[in-house]
């Protein structure tokens, strides 16, 4: 299926001379292993594809031996095939199993640019923080992968053109015609739901697919449990699960902020702090902090005992409140499709590159979002419905002036009173 990151690894295929190892951040599942593949497939005549996790054995060389020149020798004859500089590719999946492969990619940088090397990690964001882990500052670049974000479950649905024109008119500013607006609506609630693992999406676009996309997204959910167990440490498991599972319960509130005594009674930051930051650096989910003023930098006004959590993927979260296509979009149901517009606009707005943080004024006031746009702080109000008046949102643009501001909803596009309206399935376009 056709990623967003193929545009960029093969960009940094080209590069030369300043060209880096290449490290792919991101959760489990989220494609990283099929992109550096592709990559080899498409722009290199030859691939050299080594996993530290289902081969412990070349692992063990790593601890004898990390600099560049004595590593490709070694990959040459183990996997028997001849590495060529700007012809072959070499991968490191899994290297956060093995800490001397990641420090081997500063030799790599030092020692011998010209070859290929991209590397990734499941866990890589919790493997760093341990303290026995030495990272290559400054010699390697870095790539986040997130799951498939609207425009490319569209791509996977042959709706190329669709993606292609929600995008011109999000430029134009321009309505966009009532039939496409409304299957264009129909595709984003189906995508809310399957969400944008590539498993879970290649399932559903598949005919005759072995495994239901609804499965998969349960195993995807039970792999996350298995790498809470197995990866962290055994005094904090139990704390990451109920951490995690109580994300549903935080998330129906109608003040999200993240509030410890919804894990259990009597629950404090001391002792579940650690718990959250490592589901926030597994990438299992995505962090919106607070921020008390609507002005440049927002990191310079947030509150960080404040803040929000989301499903790093819609999709996961259906999976675990068992919510589908059909029961969404009933009358029941309403408050949930909110609930999900509110978390599907911060995966895609993560995906983009956005910082999330929100504003929230003495419990009186809250905007959903507010990102740096074209040099200007805009804040983002997210509406699941064709309901739009936002007193909130009218507040901060009294207090702070926008530049303009971004309103999502199930309204088609249109510009009033400095109030750019933009479709839920447009998101991908901001």
């Amino acid at each position: 299926m056709r990623r967003k990151i193929q545009e960029k690894l093969l960009k940094w295929k080209e590069e030369t001379g300043s060209r880096l190892p290449l490290l792919l951040y991101g959760a489990r599942q989220v494609g990283k292993t099929y992109a550096m593949k592709e990559l080899g497939r498409q722009a290199f005549q030859n691939t050299v594809y080594v996993n530290f996790e289902s081969d412990l054995r070349i692992g063990q060389y790593f601890q004898t031996e990390i600099h560049a020149d004595a590593v490709v020798l070694f990959l040459e004859k183990y996997y028997q095939t001849k590495i060529v500089p700007g012809q072959t590719l070499i991968i490191f999946d899994e290297i956060q199993m093995c800490e001397r492969a990641l420090t081997s990619l500063k030799y790599f940088s030092e020692d011998a640019p010209e070859y290929h090397v991209i590397a990734a990690g499941s866990l890589l964001g919790v493997a760093l923080h341990r303290e026995n882990f030495s990272f290559p500052v400054g010699k390697v670049q870095m790539m986040t992968v997130y799951p498939m974000d609207f425009e490319e479950y569209l791509w996977a649905r042959q709706k190329e053109l669709l993606a292609d024109t929600i995008r011109q008119h999000f430029d134009e500013n321009v309505v966009l015609p009532d039939a496409l607006h409304r299957e264009a609506l129909e595709e984003y609630e189906h995508y809310c739901v399957v969400g944008g693992m590539p498993a879970a999406v290649l399932s559903e676009v598949s005919p005759g697919a072995v495994l239901p996309q609804e499965e998969i997204r349960r195993m995807i959910l039970d792999s996350y449990a298995a790498d809470m167990a197995k990866y962290a440490e055994p005094k904090e498991t139990v704390k990451i699960f109920e951490a995690y599972d109580s994300l549903p319960a935080q998330l129906a509130k109608e003040n999200k902020k993240f509030q410890y005594k919804l894990i259990r009674s009597g629950a404090r930051a001391s002792q579940y702090g650690d718990s959250i930051d490592w589901l926030i650096r597994a990438g299992i989910v995505q962090k919106c902090t607070k921020c008390t003023q609507g002005y440049l930098p927002p990191a310079a006004y947030q509150e960080l005992s404040s803040f929000k959590l989301y499903y790093s993927d819609t999709g996961l979260l259906t999976a675990r409140t068992g919510i589908t296509t059909a029961n969404l979009m009933s009358v029941e149901n309403t408050h949930f499709s909110g609930i999900l517009a509110e978390n599907y606009v911060a995966c895609a707005l993560r995906a983009n590159g956005y910082e999330l943080y929100y504003w929230e004024s003495d419990g009186t006031a809250e905007v959903d979002f507010l990102i740096i746009r074209e040099g200007h702080v805009i804040p983002v109000e997210c509406k699941a419905g064709d309901h739009v008046k936002a007193k909130s949102l009218q507040i901060y643009r009294e207090k702070y002036h926008p530049a303009y501001s971004i309103r999502i909803s199930r309204r088609n596009f249109g510009m009033a009173d400095g109030i750019k309206a933009v479709p839920l399935y447009a998101v991908f376009c901001i």
